[in-house]
């Protein structure tokens, strides 16, 4: 049950992402670098976390990847010339 509740927080991180990128669209095309540069940090961090012995390992590297995700959609749709202004 536990992990039904982490996969539905994880597919939360699409439409959050989109409604993000919606609200900013003014802002996608100059942050374009800044999100890439978050996607990457936070997935080097989650690697990182995995080899250590923290006891809220899976929950930390489960925000990691909504970070990602959330990341990824803003420098996808950034390139989206008809969503960005």
């Amino acid at each position: 049950m536990q992990n039904l509740l982490y996969a539905l927080i994880l597919l939360a991180a699409f439409p959050i992402g989109y409604l993000l990128a919606w609200l900013c669209r003014d802002e996608l095309k100059a942050g374009r670098k800044w999100f890439f540069l978050l996607a990457v940090v936070n997935l080097i961090a989650a690697i990182v976390l995995s080899f250590t012995s923290f006891v809220y390992k899976f929950p930390s590297i489960l925000s990691l990847f909504f970070i990602i995700i959330i990341s990824l959609i803003a420098v996808w749709k950034s390139y989206d010339k008809k969503w960005v202004k």
